[in-house]
């Protein structure tokens, strides 16, 4: 599939899928909490609540469609250490893609002038961090000459659609998670174990290329 098929077969008005088309990477943990249906943004959610927004950004490179995924940095937060979308909270008098063109620039160096955002997709809560992440997808003609952030981003891989869409990345495990073992799925894209929200955002961008 092209770059720009792709592009057309995501730019048109079908509904998101957004939980069917997430629950092949749901956690069992979450599966098993009362989850809030998607849509809701942090304001109505209450207390403590913050919008963030993510970028899939697609390129063509070496022949394949492929997209940016960094390694962020140990540490105490939530989310140190993991695999992760670009992507960040928003700011004051920011919509949220613009939200997720600047975390871009800001964590892995794209210009956001060379990406053309094509849709979002459905809003994922965070619980743990208490964020409403906000998906959006864009495309770039060629790659991006990526410039990490070095107190934010690791490493940075690139792996194919092809291999997000390849049944055989789709992998499981288990974890402990408040006193009680839960079934964990994950992709293995670029050699990395890609979990949680993260999967949970790509899963559905794969459920509606299917």
């Amino acid at each position: 599939m092209t770059l720009e098929r792709i592009a057309l077969a995501l730019a048109d008005d079908r509904p998101l899928p957004g939980q069917a088309g997430r629950e092949s990477m749901i956690p069992g943990y979450r599966l098993a909490s009362v989850v809030p249906p998607p849509g809701r943004d942090a304001t109505r959610l209450g207390a403590g609540w913050r919008d963030a927004a993510v970028l899939v950004l697609l390129y063509t490179h070496g022949g394949v469609v492929r997209f940016p995924l960094m390694l962020r940095p140990d540490g105490d937060g939530v989310h140190a250490g993991q695999v992760s979308l670009p992507g960040g909270s928003l700011e004051p008098g920011e919509s949220l893609e613009a939200c997720a063109l600047r975390e871009s620039f800001e964590e892995l160096g794209v210009d956001p002038g060379a990406v053309r955002v094509i849709r979002g997709l459905s809003p994922l809560e965070v619980t743990p961090s208490r964020f409403v992440v906000h998906p959006f997808v864009g495309v770039a003609e060629s790659r991006p000459a990526f410039s990490p952030s070095a107190s934010e981003v690791v490493a940075v891989f690139e792996p194919s659609l092809d291999e997000l869409l390849d049944p055989r990345s789709v992998r499981s495990d288990t974890a402990e998670y408040e006193g009680a073992s839960w079934r964990i799925p994950h992709y293995r894209l670029g050699g990395q174990r890609v979990w949680g929200a993260t999967a949970m955002v790509l899963a559905e961008l794969a459920t509606m290329l299917r």
